[in-house]
C-alpha cells in the first residue's frame, strides 16, 4: 500500500509539473501575441527629394545672410546687388518649397526672424565676397545634382544653380572683388566618346516612338527627347538668322562678340540636330527665313537679348526629358545661353529655362 501511495504521489507531482509548464507556455505565447512588432524604419527619401530639400535649405540660409548684409552695408552698389540676390533667393525658395510645407509653415523661417536673428557664434559672419563665394558653391552643387535627379527637378536645379552662379559673379564684382569667385564660366560639354556612347545606347527602333530610358520622363506636353532636341534646333536656327541680320547693324565694338556668338549658335544647332537623330526625333521643317520686328532692326542688341532668352526654355525642356551626356550637354548649353543673354543686357530670370508665374508660387510664411 505504501508503495502504491508513493507511486501515485509521484505521478500527481509530474502531472502538476506538466500542467504548470503548459500554463507558463500559454502565458508566454499570449504575451508574444500581444506585443506589437517594431515597425520597419521608413525608406530613405529618393535622391531627387533630398536634392530639393538641400537646395531649399541653402537658398534660405543664403537669403538670411543676404538680408543681414543688406541691412548693414553703406555701399549703394553692394546694397543694390544684395537686394537683387535676396529677391532671387526668395523666388527660388518659393519655387523649391512644397505647397503643403508652405501651408503648414514648417521648416521655413520667416523674413523678420531671419533679419533679427543674431549671427551664429560657431561661424564668422559672412562678408559680401564671402556670400558671393557661398552662392557660387551652392550653384555648383545644384548643377551637379541636376545631372542625375528626375526630369522636372533637373530643370529646376539646373536653372537655379545657373542663376546662383551668375549672381555670385555679379555680387563679387559689385563688392570690388571680381576674382573672389570663378563665376559662371563656359561649361565643358560631354566628350565625343560620351556622345558616341549615347548614339550606341539610343539607337532608333522605330522613328515614330522615341526610346525612353529608365527613370526618364516626358515633359508636361508629352514631348520626348528627340522632339525636344528638334525644338532646340529650331530655336538655334532662328538665333543664327537673327545674328546674321544684326551683324551689319551693330557698332564695331559689339560686332566681335556677336560674330563669336554666331559661331556658337552654328555649333549648337549642329550638335542638337545630331543628338535629336540619336533620340529618334522628327526634324522640324526648316524655315526659309524669320520675320524680324522693326524694333529688332532699330535696336539689334535688345533684339539679340530677346532671341537668346527665347532659347532658354528649349534647353530647359531638353534637360527635363533626357539623361546622361545629353543632359550634361543641355545644361552646358543653358549656361552659355544665360551668359549671352546677360551680355546683351537681357534678364534670364530667377530660374533660367523654367518659365515661372510668380503668382502661382507658394509664399514663404510671413
Amino acid at each position: 500500500m505504501n508503495d502504491d501511495s508513493q507511486v501515485n504521489r509521484t505521478r500527481i507531482r509530474y502531472f502538476r509539473y506538466v500542467v504548470l509548464a503548459l500554463a507558463a507556455l500559454l502565458v508566454v505565447s499570449l504575451g508574444f501575441a500581444f506585443i506589437r512588432a517594431e515597425p520597419p524604419p521608413p525608406p530613405p527619401p529618393p535622391f531627387s527629394e533630398r536634392a530639393r530639400a538641400a537646395a531649399l535649405a541653402d537658398a534660405l540660409q543664403l537669403r538670411m545672410a543676404g538680408l543681414r548684409l543688406a541691412g548693414g552695408t553703406a555701399d549703394a552698389g553692394a546694397a543694390a546687388a544684395l537686394d537683387r540676390i535676396v529677391t532671387l533667393l526668395t523666388i527660388q525658395a518659393r519655387t523649391l518649397l512644397l505647397p503643403e510645407a508652405a501651408a503648414a509653415g514648417t521648416g521655413v523661417p520667416s523674413a523678420s526672424a531671419e533679419a533679427a536673428a543674431p549671427a551664429s557664434s560657431a561661424a564668422p559672419a559672412l562678408t559680401t565676397s564671402g556670400l558671393a563665394a557661398a552662392l557660387a558653391t551652392s550653384g555648383g552643387q545644384r548643377l551637379k545634382d541636376a545631372e542625375t535627379v528626375d526630369g522636372g527637378m533637373a530643370r529646376l536645379l539646373a536653372g537655379a544653380g545657373t542663376a546662383q552662379m551668375l549672381a555670385a559673379q555679379q555680387l563679387a564684382a559689385a563688392a570690388g572683388e571680381p576674382d573672389a569667385v570663378s563665376g559662371l564660366g563656359p561649361a565643358a560639354g560631354p566628350t565625343a566618346a560620351e556622345a558616341a556612347t549615347d548614339a550606341a545606347e539610343t539607337g532608333c527602333p522605330s522613328p515614330s516612338r522615341p526610346p525612353v530610358s529608365p527613370g526618364q520622363q516626358p515633359s508636361a506636353a508629352g514631348t520626348g527627347p528627340g522632339d525636344a532636341l528638334a525644338a532646340a534646333v529650331a530655336a538655334e536656327l532662328e538665333a543664327v538668322y537673327g545674328y546674321q541680320a544684326a551683324l551689319t547693324r551693330l557698332p564695331p565694338e559689339a560686332a566681335g562678340p556677336a560674330s563669336e556668338f554666331l559661331g556658337q549658335h552654328h555649333g549648337l544647332a549642329r550638335e542638337a540636330e545630331k543628338r535629336s537623330l540619336f533620340w529618334c526625333g522628327t526634324p522640324l521643317p526648316q524655315q526659309p527665313g524669320y520675320v524680324l520686328e522693326p524694333q529688332f532692326l532699330a535696336s539689334p542688341s535688345a533684339g539679340l537679348a530677346r532671341l537668346e532668352a527665347g532659347t532658354l526654355p528649349a534647353y530647359g525642356d531638353v534637360v527635363a526629358v533626357t539623361d546622361g551626356s545629353t543632359r550634361r550637354w543641355a545644361i552646358a548649353a543653358l549656361r552659355s545661353a544665360v551668359l549671352r543673354t546677360v551680355h546683351w543686357g537681357g534678364d534670364p530670370g530667377p530660374v533660367p529655362g523654367l518659365p515661372l508665374d510668380e503668382q502661382q508660387l507658394p509664399p514663404l510664411p510671413a
